[in-house]
């Protein structure tokens, strides 16, 4: 079978500030059902900032590995291009990044409220990402 490489140019991409190796386009978010579907773009060779994920979270790789991180960065996980992931809400923070090229991952995220948490080294919440920051992000005219 051929491989193909995902075509990402007209896809438009946003950084979140503080938050260094990822951007991200948010596709759709619907409020009334609490869903939202994000690209995010994880920088070869890179980790992102430590943190948690408070609700559901659906994962399909589109582009490279989706690499997982324990907290000392040892190597956790890897999820190859086509792997759907089922990952629940977990008070276990971790780190993501891409592999040998940028990661790129369809999340669907399930929730209403804070989503994310952002920690320091210490373990100290620098950061709560929610509904909103991504509906700030959401731009209906080219994502």
């Amino acid at each position: 079978m051929a491989a193909y490489v995902f075509d990402e140019q007209n896809i438009h991409w946003k950084a979140i500030e503080g938050i260094d190796h990822l951007w991200l386009s948010v596709l759709d978010v619907d409020q009334k059902s609490g869903l939202l579907h994000v690209l995010y773009k994880f920088a070869a060779k890179q980790q992102i900032i430590l943190h948690r994920h408070l609700t559901l979270n659906k994962t399909m790789t589109i582009q490279g590995e989706h690499r997982l991180y324990e907290i000392d960065g040892r190597l956790k996980e890897i999820r190859p291009v086509g792997r759907f992931t089922v990952a629940p809400p977990s008070e276990e923070p971790h780190r993501e990044g891409g592999g040998d090229q940028d990661a790129i991952v369809l999340f669907a995220i399930y929730g209403d409220g804070a989503l994310y948490e952002a920690l320091d080294e210490r373990m100290n919440v620098v950061r709560t990402l929610g509904v909103q920051d991504f509906v700030n992000f959401y731009d209906r005219d080219g994502n």
